[in-house]
Formats: C-alpha cells, sequence, structure tokens
C-alpha cells in the first residue's frame, strides 16, 4: 500500500474530493484507509462507561485507498509513490514528483 499511518493525503474522489487529511490508520487486507475528517458518518450509540448519554455521535468512516493521494513533502501538491533502495541494504519510499524521501 502507497500510504501509511501519519501520512498527509488528498481525497481525490467522492463526495469529500478536495479534503486533505492525515491518514489516522491504514488497513492493507482491505484496501482502505481512515483519514481525519473525512468521510464521516453518523452512528447512533448506547449509553455506556464513556458515553452515559448515547445518542448520535459522528466519525470517520474508511474510504478506499485508490482515493487518496500522497501529498509531497517539498511542493505540497499531490504526488505518485516510487520505491527506492539506499545504499544500506533499506528500503524507503520516494516522491515521484521531487525525489524526495518520505520515510
Amino acid at each position: 500500500m502507497h500510504v501509511k499511518k501519519d501520512d498527509v493525503v488528498l481525497v481525490i474522489s467522492g463526495k469529500d474530493k478536495g479534503k486533505k487529511g492525515r491518514v489516522i490508520a491504514a488497513y492493507p487486507r482491505e484496501n482502505r484507509v481512515l483519514v481525519e475528517g473525512v468521510n464521516m458518518v453518523k452512528k447512533h450509540q448506547k449509553p455506556n462507561q464513556l458515553n452515559p448519554q448515547g445518542g448520535i455521535i459522528e466519525q470517520e468512516a474508511s474510504i478506499h485507498v485508490s482515493n487518496v493521494m500522497h501529498i509531497d513533502p517539498k511542493s505540497g501538491k499531490v504526488t505518485r509513490i516510487g520505491y527506492k533502495v539506499l545504499d544500506n541494504g533499506k528500503k524507503v519510499r520516494v516522491a515521484k514528483r521531487s525525489g524526495e524521501i518520505i520515510d
């Protein structure tokens, strides 16, 4: 998967197209990511210890990883991700637009 937790991404399709956010969680088996402030859904919650009142809460729902693009750390525009093996044998992610190492 081209995105990991704490990456900053831009939503490129869907109802939240154009929104930027930080990846809260990545689910590689399902090819989905949870992005902060994107795809908000209302959930009905019964009263419990943490929320004694209960009621309707708003929270993020996951979106497909193909609907987000990584933001280039240098230019701030969207970029594709490439991979490169460094001299010490470590594999890192590289922004295709600027050549900047992301990891």
